[in-house]
């Protein structure tokens, strides 16, 4: 495993982030594909093993059941100094007022949540979700201020927003001497690129680490283009975010299977591969649900991409609306 610093951080984490959406309730109506615990805890643990430290989890995710299955893992097979954990505030986590947003409310009581589900004192990343445009940023920002103040959290991170917002939020923080958003978390892969237009550049001149979800495009970039898997059929968010470009994506995934077979690898070594080599990533978000799927994202760290490989790859692509932004 290699090891990089987050942002303009001395944190280290891993190479690769393991993603545990698809830890929790598989009865759940939004992640039917997900794995219980029982299925959950060998992946987590095979991922320590193979010296993954950082974990990306959210309060959303199955309603708080992942963060559960997290905690009590990473309390039996990790130490807590050396493993990283992040999570997310933002998403309704109850009905009536109040039950999402990022409203200093929302935040002071879903971090005492997430710590409780956890069982820790403190997440090492508290990432807000998306941008809230019912709260003010300047009162966001304080409350995150004084989430890390109060040692809850040591570090803060934001994902999935337009670039003139990301600049806003640091902008806010720095004016009042807060603590400044350290990571982007956001939708970056061979067939969603429009973060490379200006977030990735804003992200490399503040320093910050980027760190994307959805790498391998929830599975897209991994398999034939005709192939179906149990995910594919029933992953409502998945088709939401690339269906509507099916025919213009399909030949990059052509693209990437062809180098693929150029190197004798996986294709995921080759999507993971492309982000990896991109200077402001740190660690591309993995959302494992199979212990090849860990092994497969470690291979990646070994395939370096030449110049024309990154060319033939970023060829076919061409606009995408925006997807993850609202």
């Amino acid at each position: 495993m290699e090891y990089t610093k987050l942002g303009n951080t001395g944190l280290d984490v891993s190479r690769i982030c393991l993603g545990t959406m698809g830890f929790g309730d598989p009865k759940g109506w939004v992640h039917p594909w997900a794995l219980d615990e029982d299925n959950s805890r060998p992946i987590i643990k095979k991922a320590i093993e193979l010296g993954i430290n950082f974990f990306d989890t959210a309060n959303v995710y199955s309603n708080g059941i992942s963060e559960e299955i997290i905690g009590r893992a990473l309390k039996d097979y990790a130490n807590r100094d050396e493993v990283v954990i992040a999570t997310k505030v933002y998403n309704q986590m109850h009905q009536g007022p109040n039950g999402k947003g990022l409203s200093r409310k929302s935040i002071m009581s879903e971090i005492d949540k997430s710590l409780k589900r956890l069982e820790t004192d403190y997440v090492d990343l508290y990432i807000i979700h998306r941008w809230d445009y019912d709260t003010p940023i300047e009162e966001t920002m304080e409350a995150l201020n004084d989430v890390v103040k109060s040692g809850k959290a040591r570090y803060i991170g934001a994902s999935a927003m337009f670039a003139w917002q990301f600049q806003k939020a640091l902008y806010v923080a720095e004016k009042n001497g807060w603590t400044k958003f350290v990571s982007m978390q956001n939708h970056l892969n061979l067939i969603y690129r429009e973060d490379e237009r200006e977030m990735l550049p804003l992200c490399k001149e503040e320093k910050i680490g980027v760190t994307p979800y959805s790498p391998l495009a929830s599975g897209r970039l991994t398999r034939d283009w005709s192939e179906k898997t149990h995910r594919s059929e029933t992953d409502r968010v998945q088709k939401i975010k690339y269906d509507s470009t099916a025919e213009a994506d399909k030949e990059i995934v052509e693209q990437v299977s062809l180098i693929a077979k150029k190197y004798g690898v996986p294709r995921s070594h080759i999507a993971l591969a492309w982000l990896l080599q991109k200077e402001q990533v740190t660690s591309p978000i993995v959302g494992a649900t199979k212990i090849s799927h860990l092994q497969d994202a470690l291979g990646s760290l070994s395939v370096k991409l030449t110049t024309e490989d990154i060319a033939l790859l970023e060829k076919p692509y061409v606009p995408h609306p925006i997807s993850g932004h609202n």
